[in-house]
């Protein structure tokens, strides 16, 4: 059992989440602020990264998390603030991302050492917070689990999340690779301009059969964070020497917290015959980053994806910025699968210009009132469209997102 950590007697404002539930179980109250080991140093947090898993964590779908109430997050970007008396390779006001583990929501951040790297002045504090999960996870995946090497061929479901822009971008840094991505159709031209081949709507359309129509003996990686049904179609695709990185279940998460769709897909998750693996000569490969942070090959990776941001092959797209205060709003965001890249938290959002603010209302409004359209974009990616292959009627994806899941 861990000790508890001593405490100073400072405090600040941190996201807390008090129980398992709905999005008003994530609450922003003041904590206090541990106190700084010799290997430990403190950030002032100036943006923090959004995950699927904490979606995951809310509804108490995470194993590896403690009992609330906690902070969340585990990432961030800030400034050195203090420095432990054995820290030989940080200084203080140093402008740093880090992969904390837990405990990120918060205006002040005290992670060991390790942890926390320099980062280059161009790279913004939010484009910083998007990279540590994001870029780790796909890395490691890519390049330990699967091995990615040139010529071959991945599927990347989800391609405009956080994860799926960060795998699009460090696969194609290998030669004639060929990427399949999923996502909806309004997402389709940003994930082409990033670098997927052929994007998919899952929606309108049957991945796997669409994927064999190009590549008939399918893909050589799988990068699944669904789970589910989708599990077997991935392990369906794959060739010979192929493998598949499971690292989520999208699938399992829904706000009315079925017991039967988790039941339902958690069988369809593992109901597969192991010796299938011997006959079809394929491999299975889990990947959680969470079980890894005290694992030496993490900070060699956060090392190398700082030199790939240096080189112009990682590109942080951020999607949005919310501040603590609209947690909820952000988790709604993504649960809908609404954002294109990264969903970013600040402790304090700086107010927009009150001229800028009322142009683009203006021209939001009139863009809706044009399409009888009800829903309040503004600062959100329009998710209007023809809702049939014929496009011979026209509704918001916003209304039938949670009943159709990922968009």
């Amino acid at each position: 059992r861990a000790r508890a950590k001593k405490m100073t007697a400072e405090t600040c404002k941190a996201i807390f989440l008090t129980g398992h539930g709905g999005y008003d179980k994530l609450q922003v109250q003041e904590a206090s602020i541990p106190a700084l080991k010799g290997d430990e140093v403190r950030i002032k947090v100036e943006a923090c990264g959004l995950n699927f898993a904490e979606l995951m964590q809310r509804q108490g779908l995470y194993r590896r998390s403690p009992t609330p109430p906690y902070i969340p997050g585990f990432e961030c970007a800030g400034i050195v603030e203090e420095i432990g008396e054995h820290v030989t390779e940080l200084k203080v006001d140093q402008r740093v991302m880090c992969v904390s583990g837990r405990g990120a929501w918060s205006e002040k951040v005290v992670a060991p050492a390790e942890r926390v790297i320099p980062i280059p002045e161009k790279l913004s504090f939010e484009e910083a917070a998007a990279i540590p999960v994001n870029y780790l996870t796909a890395y490691l995946m890519l390049f330990r689990c699967a091995h990615l090497r040139e010529g071959q061929s991945v599927l990347i479901h989800m391609a405009a999340g956080g994860v799926g822009v960060a795998a699009t971008q460090l696969a194609k840094s290998v030669p004639n690779v060929t990427l399949f991505g999923t996502a909806s159709a309004p997402k389709h031209a940003v994930i082409k301009e990033n670098g997927i081949d052929y994007p998919i709507d899952y929606r309108t359309t049957d991945y796997e059969v669409e994927v064999k129509k190009i590549s008939p003996d399918g893909v050589d990686i799988v990068l699944d964070p669904l789970a589910g049904k989708d599990f077997k179609k991935g392990f369906n695709l794959l060739r010979p020497f192929g493998v598949t990185v499971l690292f989520g279940g999208a699938n399992f998460l829904q706000e009315n917290k079925s017991y039967f769709n988790l039941a339902k897909q958690w069988f369809q998750t593992s109901s597969f015959d192991p010796f299938q693996l011997i006959g079809k000569n394929r491999t299975v490969s889990g990947f959680d980053l969470g079980g890894l942070f005290k694992n030496p090959d993490v900070l060699v990776a956060m090392k190398e994806l700082v030199r790939l941001y240096e080189e112009g092959v990682v590109k942080p797209k951020v999607d949005s910025v919310f501040a603590f205060e609209e947690i909820g709003e952000a988790q709604k965001r993504m649960h809908s699968r609404l954002n294109v890249g990264k969903i970013i938290l600040v402790p304090r959002k700086a107010a927009k210009p009150e001229k800028e603010t009322e142009e683009k209302s203006e021209a939001v409004s009139t863009e809706k009132n044009e399409r009888n359209c009800h829903y309040d974009c503004v600062d959100t990616l329009c998710l209007w469209t023809p809702t049939s292959t014929t496009g011979t009627f026209e509704k918001c994806l916003r209304t039938f997102s949670g009943e159709i899941g990922r968009a």
